[in-house]
């Protein structure tokens, strides 16, 4: 193969020391670019010299990183993702939490990979990054105001600009606050919204973002030409059509939509909230992320609320968490909690399963009606109430705003039952008990409970079908069955785990490679190629995504977490009371053997501590346990 005209041999970081507004700039080496790829693998190293155990998620020395993905800005469908990072409020872990839209291509468009903040300012100020640099911008008339509110001041200030933001609960340091950009675009797990409202930052501002050129034209054209055909694909037209929302009734019909607290698998008035209806009564456009032709952004408004579209419409997620999950029957009510969510700034996973838990803790009788502000599953006036309250720390939402698991400490008696959490964060919309490789992944997460570490075992079912095809030349060749533990599936999720990893490195969207979408997993390669000239191979993607996993493992305990963490709530121990999968459940004992297993492929020992020879090969050592932190070099 001929060689490109040019590689990406650099990056830039930046960093902000705040109240002084002081500006370093740091050009990582073609080597580092090489070894880490983008996003977290920006993050890590940032982290791994400045982050202990005595440091307070929320204050001044914990620093906070936005990072672009390898590829943003490339014009290419699917590789748009950033990530943004620190040591989480939330579960006192390493936090991680990504997202598409157009912040992390503008990022890179102005020269910047990576932007790191440090330490606090004395007032409320936003960020403006362009022409490599940034310049720190008061935000008085800011503070306090919603997100679409502060958004419309800095469009008039700016013209056109893409911005992440926090809304009041990031500012009062909400612990599962999150940062939205453009209104549309959540960075929702770990509360990092309110890592950024503790600095007193309300927004990073970027213009808005234009495609890069790529590095090998022929490269990408035969790239578009691969992905092309992809509304012949059901997995990715699906997602044209009906969003990740079509995923409810699906879900129901398997048993394993999460209703009332996990209580259940099965919701009454599933079809009532599932993407059907979604399309019928709430659609109003598809939008999209930069540069991606699948558009399965939904944007939504009307209906009893009168929700506002701006805010674009809620994803599965959103719509099964204020949904099943809370008893809400009618998708209303799910619509407009979305719309406050995003203009509040609160990660609606998090918030739906803390008002869930404070409806069980009404329900079971452990707060009265009036005590809680919720009359139990099915309130929909009161869920939307709590929002506002929990963004505003009043009343109850001050506790709620600690999150199920500290609240639930405070609280007391029997509420401790009703909590789900890994690592003190709350589990995404999918139960592990239909689906056990999920289990894995929520427990061995570093930053809490994930339902994004790996493809679910569902998709692998048929021996004939596209996503185990897909995921051959990664060596994993066998269909699954959901609700086993065996070692084959446990050897593909390691492969699995570091292939997912590998793409959140490169800034690549779930929804548009394969297994989950279409675009094979074989050409990924071609694509780092066409976006940096290098003669890549899929074995060494592979690696940069393994780099970072066990990376996140040395950060993780340094702060004191181990094996003891990695453990599913007592309810997933349950079996399920009706439904497709009534009865069934998930072995104790078989989980603890198939995360043994999984230590072990992953090169960890049974307590899960990276073994020395696994962190040399991966370039760690510095980082490991008892060595000490090393001395960066960053020029002014």
């Amino acid at each position: 193969m001929p060689a490109a005209e040019h590689e990406r041999t650099s990056a830039i970081r930046l960093f902000l020391s705040l109240p002084s507004c002081r500006i370093e700039r740091e050009e990582l080496s073609p080597r580092e670019v090489r070894t880490w790829g983008g996003m977290k693998g920006l993050a890590l190293p940032v982290l791994l010299e400045r982050v202990s155990s005595e440091t307070d998620p929320l204050g001044p020395e914990n620093p906070l990183v936005f990072a672009a993905g390898l590829l943003n800005g490339l014009a290419f469908s699917g590789v748009c993702r950033y990530g943004v990072y620190a040591r989480s409020p939330l579960t006192g872990a390493y936090g991680e939490s990504e997202a598409g839209g157009y912040f992390g291509p503008a990022l890179r468009a102005q020269g910047v990979d990576a932007l790191v903040v440090e330490g606090v300012s004395e007032r409320p100020v936003y960020l403006w990054v362009e022409n490599g640099t940034v310049a720190v911008r008061d935000a008085e008339d800011l503070w306090g105001l919603g997100t679409k509110a502060a958004l419309e001041k800095l469009q008039e200030r700016h013209g056109r600009i893409t911005a992440a933001l926090i809304g009041p609960a990031g500012e009062r340091c909400v612990r599962y606050a999150c940062i939205v950009n453009d209104l549309r675009h959540a960075n929702g797990r770990c509360g990092l919204g309110a890592v950024m409202g503790s600095k007193r930052i309300k927004a990073v501002v970027c213009p808005a973002p234009k495609p890069e050129t790529p590095v090998d034209r022929e490269m990408l054209r035969k790239c578009h030409d691969l992905f092309k055909d992809w509304q012949e694909n059901p997995l990715a037209s699906g997602l044209r059509e009906f969003g990740t929302p079509g995923g409810v009734v699906g879900l129901n019909t398997l048993g394993i939509l999460p209703t009332r607290n996990f209580r259940s698998g099965t919701f009454e008035a599933a079809t009532e909230i599932g993407g059907q209806v979604y399309n019928e009564r709430f659609l109003q456009d598809r939008g999209s992320c930069f540069a991606c032709s699948i558009r399965c952004k939904r944007v939504t408004g009307g209906g009893r609320y009168d929700a506002d579209p701006t805010f674009g419409g809620p994803e599965y997620e959103t719509v099964a968490s204020f949904g099943s999950l809370c008893g809400i029957e009618k998708l209303d009510a799910v619509v407009k909690a979305h719309e406050r969510c995003n203009d509040l700034g609160l990660d609606t996973i998090s918030a739906g399963m803390t008002i869930a838990w404070l409806m069980e803790c009404v329900e079971e009788g452990v707060l009265s009606p009036s005590e809680a502000g919720v009359c139990g599953f099915g309130d929909e006036e009161g869920m939307l109430r709590l929002l506002s309250r929990i963004a505003a720390r009043e009343g109850i939402g001050d506790l709620l705003a600690e999150g199920s698991k500290r609240a639930s400490e405070r609280l007391g008696g029997e509420s401790g039952s009703f909590v789900l959490t890994v690592k003190g964060q709350e589990l995404p919309m999918h139960d592990p008990r239909g689906k056990v490789g999920v289990a894995l992944g929520y427990a061995c997460a570093a930053g809490g409970a994930d339902h994004m570490q790996f493809a679910h075992d569902t998709l692998f079912v048929n021996p004939e079908g596209f996503p185990l095809k897909s995921v051959a030349c990664l060596g994993v060749l066998d269909p699954m069955d959901p609700l086993a533990f065996d070692p084959a599936k446990i050897v593909a999720d390691a492969y699995l785990w570091s292939f997912w990893s590998a793409l959140n490195h490169l800034g690549g969207c779930f929804f548009v490679f394969a297994p989950r979408s279409h675009f094979p997993i074989q050409a990924l390669p071609d694509l780092v190629r066409a976006g940096t000239g290098w003669d890549t191979s899929l074995w060494e993607l592979l690696k940069i995504g393994e780099r970072g996993i066990t990376a996140t493992r040395l950060l993780n305990l340094r702060l004191g977490f181990s094996d003891e963490d990695d453990m599913l709530p007592p309810r997933l121990f349950d079996p399920l009371p009706e439904g497709a999968l009534a009865g069934k459940t998930i072995s104790r004992e078989a989980f603890l053997q198939a995360r043994t297993l999984l230590y072990g492929i992953m090169g960890w020992d049974e307590r899960g501590v990276p073994l020395p020879g696994k962190v040399e090969e991966l370039g760690l050592s510095r980082w490991a346990l008892g060595h000490e932190k090393p001395e960066r070099t960053r020029m002014s």
